[in-house]
């Protein structure tokens, strides 16, 4: 065959796979906005994704797992998906294709086997929806926002009413805050629409209102007014940190939850995968989603424990700087972050090495721990340094991350990463607390002293950490296949 042919038989190929990833966005958004059902591939979104992000997020699935994933695959596994009559899911659609591959030869066609791995869909509840009220605009609460409005579907799980403010709302407060939420210098624009009606004091998103409520106090807003009932409130204040304080976002009518975004005193600090299911909703109103380093380092330090066993260690913690910190020299309560926080790496302090054990018991006193903001906007790197109680390798460790990344409970939380050149502005956007860095992992010759690496961007997957805990709290979780 020549030059030419070859060529031409390339171009041919692309032109198909193409054409296969456009059928495909299309019955990715058909299911999830007709059916309530979201599609993933190894825990990546593609709602809203183009044709270039689907073919390179089958070759990364294709790496991962060490056999083909072909868009073709699924293409035939999403058509199966379609035609049956499923309830509200969220599906990983890389693993259904990487055990139809597996097990080929079990069954018919795609249409059987995807029948047989989702029969236990049908015995999924009737969801509630539930009304969520953002206290507070800041960072975390405006890409909580993005997420919500996202995700909004056909508002089975988790619809966002109204977001509460301190000062007056009017028409140049609700256009600033409309411009905040649409242009993000790090995250760059909202994939939707954002608009005021300075009438009703409210945000237009995705043409969905969204009231914009100022209060000084908690206590001063009656939801129910604004026909919200039932709430979650999530506080993305960090002004009110433990139970008692935390305790009057209950006192108004129409509040019923509360979701702290920042670790918690008095009550349960939760990293969801980790430690959720031991904090029932039937029993608890208030919950804290700890912070975004605790939420980085915990799911990792629950596998190589559970695996391994951890004797002590230390974390490191290189964080991008916060706004908390000074753009110039000048007066802060704490020594050194005073210091111009894009001009310095600034040595502070951290408390996730001793939040872990909140999470995990098994971790009292066996970390210590520091922090060193860099001049970064986002995007943070945790460096652990553990003694194990089992001898281990290299290969040995990144297989154990490797599987939990791949099964079982944490695969939303850990992902695991193959890029040789991985960099803190290639994790930004990046919907998992924890990216384990495979080609960093240092073991020592002695097997049992170990550095690893652990990137996470300390805005946004920290973010999808506290939408998931607010889908346990809320009871709005849908049936998933991982």
């Amino acid at each position: 065959m020549s030059f030419d042919e070859v060529y031409e038989k390339e171009l041919s190929f692309q032109t198909d796979r193409r054409k296969a990833s456009v059928e495909f966005i299309k019955i990715v958004s058909d299911l999830w906005y007709d059916k309530s059902i979201e599609l993933v591939l190894f825990r990546n979104q593609l709602i809203d994704r183009n044709v270039s992000e689907i073919l390179n997020l089958h070759e990364y699935a294709g790496e991962f797992v060490q056999k083909p994933i072909s868009i073709f695959d699924s293409v035939e596994i999403a058509q199966a998906i379609i035609t049956l009559n499923l309830p509200p899911a969220k599906l990983d659609i890389g693993k259904l294709t990487y055990e139809y591959h597996l097990e080929d030869n079990k069954y018919q066609d795609a249409m059987a086997f995807v029948s047989d791995k989702l029969r236990d869909a049908k015995d999924q509840k009737n969801i509630t929806p539930k009304d969520v009220v953002l206290y507070g605009f800041g960072r975390i609460g405006r890409l909580v926002a993005r997420e919500l409005m996202t995700r909004t579907g056909k508002g089975n799980q988790m619809r966002l009413r109204a977001i509460v403010t301190r000062g007056k709302v009017d028409a140049t407060v609700l256009e600033k805050r409309a411009s905040l939420l649409q242009y993000d210098s790090v995250h760059g624009d909202f994939l939707g629409t954002v608009g005021v009606d300075v009438e009703n004091k409210a945000l237009i998103i995705n043409g969905t209102t969204v009231h914009i409520i100022s209060a000084n106090n908690p206590e001063d807003i009656d939801y129910t007014t604004y026909g919200i009932e039932d709430a979650l409130i999530i506080d993305n204040t960090g002004a009110f940190r433990d139970k008692e304080a935390l305790s009057r976002h209950l006192v108004p009518k129409g509040a019923s939850k509360v979701l702290l975004t920042a670790p918690g005193k008095g009550i349960p600090n939760i990293v969801h995968g980790v430690n959720h299911s031991e904090n029932n909703p039937n029993d608890l109103d208030i919950f804290s989603a700890a912070s975004c380093t605790t939420n980085a380092i915990t799911p990792v330090l629950k596998a190589i424990e559970d695996s391994l066993g951890v004797v002590q260690g230390h974390l490191e913690t290189i964080h991008a700087y916060t706004n908390d910190q000074n753009l110039v020299d000048n007066m802060h309560s704490k020594y050194r972050r005073g210091r111009a926080a894009a001009l310095n790496m600034v040595i502070t302090e951290t408390g996730a090495g001793k939040a872990v054990s909140k999470a995990l018991p098994s971790f009292e006193g066996k970390l210590t721990s520091n922090a060193i903001r860099v001049p970064v906007p986002n995007g943070s790197l945790a460096i652990l340094k553990l003694e194990l109680e089992t001898k281990t390798s290299v290969d040995g460790l990144n297989a154990i991350l490797k599987k939990y990344a791949l099964e079982g409970d944490l695969v939303e939380q850990i992902k695991y990463s193959l890029n040789n050149e991985l960099v803190s502005s290639d994790i930004v956007g990046s919907s998992a607390p924890s990216i384990y860095d495979s080609n960093a992992t240092i073991v020592a010759a002695d097997g049992k002293n170990v550095v690893i690496y652990v990137w996470y961007d300390n805005e946004y997957g920290y973010s999808h950490q506290v939408i998931r805990l607010a889908k346990y709290i809320s009871k709005v979780r849908r049936y998933t296949y991982y």
